[in-house]
């Protein structure tokens, strides 16, 4: 970690110019002296004395109609609003089928800073879900102090698709046609499902996001920099997938469905909550449906050794149908006000299947001579994945007396099982002689098991200290067998290429940070992680010892100050690591096409990485907000795939001549700077605009291939414009473009969508029905890839379906049972003011 070790003058320079931009806004207003106040309290139901969820409170100056600060109440029913002036502040506590409780008064000066409400009762009266309207002003996209928050239930357009359709619509988030995830312009990216870790995420992140359907997913939360209590894996950050549950006392659910000429997809949600226990019940399911995808590749190799170029053309075609199903039962308790247990079980399956053939030409010209057709072949090819699994999961959640005081212990572990077969047959034309044939089968079984202790402690008013610790561990074993076939031969069992591995990775962590302000000028996060990695691989093919283990310290600071009431400036800078999977570890070659071939890479070793970020948020009174981002992100022996030819290539007992290799390396340095700007913008009722611009200039610095750095811009551009009509009619347009991405090897392609909605709701806005169209004016979206490197270069173009239209149909049910009320008031009972 030398090269990221952080200098004094670093963060003097950074606090300098914090100041200074402080300064620069200041003289064209006022100085508003930022304050350090805060209010806390808990909510609870009068009559059973259980806390209540999701409460929401909302902040005013005293005689102001001014919107200062809202919050919701956590599963403990308490909250906490920051960062106030000094000042005198009206409190609204609002709950479903309660009216609004109203605390005045609230003074905050220098000798009260912080004010405790204690328990705010509420009391409800009995309600049919039928006859509730609950409407919410928020916005599709929040930006919060450490995380953007994409509001799932607010997007219209994507509502009859999967989770990779919302990813699209974050900002810093880049989703390509084929459903790869770069968050700040990387694919190292630690994704999270309702704040826990996934086994499923462990075997194909991509297959997984297109398993789950957008109609089940609530929030989606972004991570750039996360600080000392999270993972230290994953360059890019988190990204957090909560899936829908209800919480509201009574019984109720949602059902959604939608069919459509590309995507099928259905979900249920069943909730019950009585008292102090609820419990929640999902299944969903979606399927892909097969569209054939054409394709053509032309490459050029150069054999020096025997001083010959040769030519590869390939036609051909694929089709792919995708499949997924995730059920799941969730489980809270609440005893004795402050203990907070809670325990769910998920289930999931996910798999697809392609097949596909192509048509080979193949020619070679000596330096000197002339053209020769070597040959005209056609390829058979086939794949089929299904991976299932299950997990468990339960917490312990302790609070105190003392405000802030808190004890969590979190208990998480899955399991999951693949079988994954590919096979691939080449014929020689006119003929059509079988020449070549492979059949693999890969049987894996993983297992993930985490262990977490977090505990809270306020020291004094302006100072609390985090702390806590973690034991996570992955087991895995998986056996592959290669059978391969020539001419007149029958398919044997290849035992030079079969391979079985045991990988087995404990970490060990422990995190400690601190909270403060400094004096009234900033607020200040500061901390550290320690994580000991211990690695125990095996692979049948490797002859030597791999896969060391390793240390790393992982700083985090954080500096916020206000300005104002609406605006503010926040810098963070965070180190990050990503270790390697064991996809990319195992050293199994796939011989599926002789000529271009994939293995992985034992020998690889952790990224490191940096980023600094700098964001300015901005409120343009009533119309709207602007947010400002500037980041630099650093990563040290970066890892991407790399292609290397071979003339003639050494794969178990046979030699293949005229190969490319991929298989994925350290390859150096890499270094990109950039600005995010999102805007969400109302200027006229019942119409929102929210765009986003991110741009970032990339420098590769090639270890492997000092001759091939790469330097080059990307940037990505969407625009989401949603229209009411009415209560019950909204519109809404999606366009998104990303640019072409560069890498240390060539150009990946750009990628271009758009998709047109309308949602219509009735019985009393209990149902709605949508109609979505995506790319409706072109069936195929083009997409070009081109690589290059010493004695080769590839053109690779796909032309993938892209129009596809769809309707969807959405059914909320139940009945909210609370006790009626004993006065028309429904204000507060013993509700003390500290």
């Amino acid at each position: 970690m030398n090269f990221f070790k952080v200098k004094l003058f670093r963060v003097i320079g950074i606090v300098v110019l914090l100041l200074g931009i402080q300064f620069a806004l200041k003289a064209q207003k006022a100085i508003v002296k930022l304050g350090n106040g805060q209010i806390i309290g808990t909510v609870i139901d009068a009559d059973t004395k259980s806390p209540l969820e999701y409460t929401t409170l909302i902040l005013y100056k005293k005689g102001s109609a001014k919107v200062i600060n809202a919050t919701t109440t956590d599963n403990q029913g308490q909250f906490r609003i920051k960062d106030l002036d000094t000042a005198v502040y009206s409190l609204h506590v609002e709950y479903i089928a309660c009216k609004t409780v109203i605390i005045d008064d609230i003074l905050i000066d220098l000798a009260r800073l912080k004010i405790n409400l204690n328990k705010i009762a509420i009391k409800k009266t009995a309600v049919q879900l039928e006859s509730v309207t609950v409407t919410s002003s928020t916005k599709l996209i929040e930006n919060k102090i450490d995380k953007m928050v994409f509001n799932a239930e607010k997007d219209i357009s994507s509502q009859g698709g999967v989770a990779t359709d919302l990813l699209k619509k974050i900002p810093m988030v880049s989703v390509d046609i084929d459903g790869n995830v770069q968050l700040a312009g990387t694919s190292s990216i630690r994704f999270l499902i309702n704040g826990k870790p996934s086994v499923a995420f462990g075997s194909n992140i991509t297959d997984v996001l297109q398993s789950i359907p957008a109609s089940q997913i609530k929030l989606i939360e972004v991570i750039t920099n996360p600080g000392a209590k999270y993972d230290a894996d994953g360059l890019g950050g988190i990204i957090n997938i909560i899936l829908k549950q209800n919480n509201t006392r009574g019984y109720n659910g949602t059902i959604n469905t939608s069919m459509g000429t590309r995507i099928e997809n259905g979900s249920i949600n069943l909730a019950a909550r009585r008292n102090n226990f609820g419990v929640n019940f999902f299944l969903a399911t979606n399927q892909t449906l097969s569209a054939p995808s054409p394709k053509t590749m032309n490459r050029i190799t150069i054999d020096s050794l025997n001083r010959t170029t040769h030519f590869m053309s390939q036609d051909g075609s694929t089709d792919v149908t995708r499949h997924g199903t995730h059920s799941g039962l969730n489980m809270d308790w609440t005893y004795l006000k402050k203990n907070n247990f809670t325990a769910s079980y998920s289930n999931n399956s996910f798999g697809f299947n392609s097949s596909g053939d192509n048509t080979q030409i193949l020619t070679s010209q000596p330096f000197i001579g002339t053209l020769i057709q070597d040959g005209v072949l056609y390829n058979k090819v086939a794949n089929f994945n299904l991976t299932k699994g299950g997990e468990i999961s339960a917490s312990y959640k302790r609070t105190f007396d003392k405000p802030d005081r808190e004890l969590e212990i979190s208990f998480n572990s899955g399991s999951e099982k693949s079988n994954i077969k590919s096979s691939a047959l080449q014929y020689k034309l006119p003929a059509r002689n079988l020449i070549f044939g492979n059949d693999n089968q890969n049987y894996a079984a993983e297992k993930q098991t985490e262990i977490k202790v977090d505990f809270s402690e306020p020291i004094s008013n302006d100072l609390k200290w985090n702390s806590g610790s973690k034991f996570s561990s992955v087991d895995i074993n998986s056996s592959t067998d290669v059978l391969t076939q020539s001419a007149n031969t029958p398919l044997t069992r290849n035992n030079s290429l079969s391979n079985y591995l045991t990988y087995g990775q404990k970490v060990m962590a422990i995190y400690t940070e601190l909270e403060f302000p400094i004096k009234n000028i900033v607020e200040v996060k500061i901390g550290g992680r320690y994580e000991q990695t211990s690695i125990n691989g095996f692979y049948s093919t490797a002859n030597q010892k791999i896969n060391p283990s390793y240390n790393n310290f992982v700083p985090s600071i954080f500096f916020k100050r206000n300005i104002g009431d609406d605006n503010s400036i926040k810098f963070s800078y965070s180190q990050r690591i990503s270790r390697p999977g064991y996809e990319e570890l195992n050293p199994y070659t796939n011989i599926t096409d002789p000529r271009n071939m994939s293995t992985g890479n034992p020998f690889l070793l952790p990224q490191n990485g940096e980023r600094m970020e700098l964001t300015y948020n901005h409120s343009l009174k009533g119309i709207g907000s602007l947010m400002i981002a500037f980041f630099q992100r650093n990563s040290d022996k970066d890892i991407q795939p790399f292609v290397t030819y071979y003339s003639s290539l050494k794969v178990g007992d046979s030699t293949y001549n005229n190969v490319n290799l991929s298989r994925s390396e350290n390859i150096g340095l890499e270094k990109n700077t950039g600005i995010n700007i999102f805007g969400d913008f109302q200027f006229v009722k019942g119409l929102n605009i929210t765009t986003n611009l991110f741009y970032y200039y990339r420098r590769i610095y090639n270890s492997i291939n000092p001759n091939f750095n790469a330097k080059s811009p990307n940037y990505k551009i969407n625009l989401n414009v949603k229209y009411e009509f009415t209560k019950t009619l909204v519109a809404e347009f999606f366009g998104n473009f990303s640019s072409a991405r560069n890498e240390v090897q060539g150009k990946y392609p750009s990628y271009t969508s758009y998709s047109m909605a309308v949602r219509k709701k009735f019985w009393n806005t209990k149902g709605s029905l949508g109609l979505v169209a995506n790319n409706p004016f072109a069936n195929f979206i083009k997409q070009q890839t081109l690589i290059s490197g010493p004695n080769f270069y590839s053109d690779f173009i796909r032309y993938v379906p892209s129009r596809s239209f769809g309707i969807s149909f959405n059914w909320r049910f139940g009945k909210l049972e609370f006790k009626k009320e004993k006065n028309s008031a429904g204000g507060l009972e013993d509700t003390p003011v500290n």
